[in-house]
């Protein structure tokens, strides 16, 4: 079952213009002078039921702007969203039953009221079951670990605590999808642990279908097979991690730790990263030098005591993706055929 349907969507602003001056003043406020901002460029995709998928891009790609077309907040100016064959700005109420909101940066909670009001708060709200209830609730207690401050006030929480719980509340009413808005922006590795285990939990047990939007790659390694890669309001990728990794991930790291420092090493179809004496590091394309024949360079010249190889983590392969898109080459006239070299998969499955 599909969970999102997102055809040809597209969001635009008017950005009125200002004039400066005592005169210019006047002038800006009878005039309707205006410039159009698409935010959002007909952007195309489709979700399951189930899926855990990351939706990137640089700040300014209008990433924020389709979770609030998708969550029923902004009314696109033209295209078709679907959320579980409902419309999001037409069926808000319905919508609202149906997904689970956080935002890393705003609050749903009740500053001064202990946690557990602002949960009960929601139980009213979402006129959620007694029964219902209690199961999601113990479920999130247990998983998020935060029994020991679930009766302190919201204030006195740290911010750590703070996201845990606010994850645990857009839980609480059973949602079908569940969108994330940098949800560990700001945490310590624990918490960011802990966060990311009950996702990838919620996710496969409860199949519950997730959206996320972070800059915190590592989010999106552990917990979504899938990115959807947005640029400039328009979409540049959709499709596997893997994949992507292997289209742009080229690039190798080997480190040697030598028997005594040999010295400055010119070794071909390599750049070295760094020479710390005996220890050196070196970065190589798979498709210019083999792994076999740099070793075999560097042991017949040299007594070599240990030896680590490295691929391109995801956050080397989007910088790599982001500098392509950065080229003035790539503009939105041939984009078309940049996001081509990317996938043969792009835009709609």
């Amino acid at each position: 079952m599909t969970a999102i349907v997102v055809k040809d969507l597209v969001k635009e602003f008017r950005q009125y213009r200002r004039f400066s001056g005592f005169f210019g003043s006047i002038k800006s406020l009878v005039t309707r002078e205006h410039t159009v901002l698409r935010a959002v460029d007909n952007v195309s995709f489709k979700i399951e039921k189930g899926e855990a998928v990351g939706y990137l891009g640089p700040n300014g790609a209008g990433k924020s702007t389709m979770i609030k077309m998708l969550t029923g907040i902004l009314v696109p100016t033209s295209g078709h969203v679907r959320l579980m064959n409902t419309i999001p700005h037409k069926s808000r109420r319905e919508n609202a039953n149906k997904i689970g909101v956080v935002f890393g940066q705003r609050s749903q909670l009740w500053w001064d009221l202990p946690v557990m009001d602002s949960f009960e708060l929601h139980k009213y709200v979402y006129k959620i079951p007694g029964s219902k209830f209690k199961d999601n609730l113990n479920f999130c207690v247990d998983m998020l670990r935060i029994a020991d401050f679930i009766n302190k006030p919201v204030r006195q929480l740290s911010l750590g605590q703070r996201m845990r719980v606010e994850i645990a509340m857009a839980l609480l009413h059973d949602p079908e999808i569940l969108f994330l808005d940098e949800p560990t922006i700001g945490l310590d590795v624990m918490a960011k642990d802990s966060i990311r285990e009950f996702l990838r939990t919620v996710n496969r047990e409860k199949k519950v279908t997730i959206m996320l939007t972070t800059h915190d790659l590592k989010d999106i390694e552990e917990i979504c097979p899938r990115m959807v890669i947005v640029n400039n309001g328009h979409l540049v990728y959709d499709g596997a991690v893997t994949n992507l990794k292997s289209q742009l991930g080229n690039q190798r790291k080997i480190t040697v730790e030598f028997k005594s420092n040999p010295g400055q090493i010119n070794l071909p179809g390599t750049h070295l990263v760094f020479d710390e004496g005996r220890r050196k590091q070196f970065s190589f394309d798979r498709g210019t030098a083999s792994v076999f024949d740099l070793l075999a360079t560097l042991s017949n010249q040299y007594t070599v005591e240990d030896v680590s190889l490295e691929d391109a983590d995801i956050e080397e392969v989007i910088r790599t993706l982001y500098k392509q898109l950065e080229d003035p080459l790539n503009t939105a006239n041939n984009l078309q055929n940049v996001t081509k070299s990317l996938s043969e998969q792009v835009a709609v499955r």
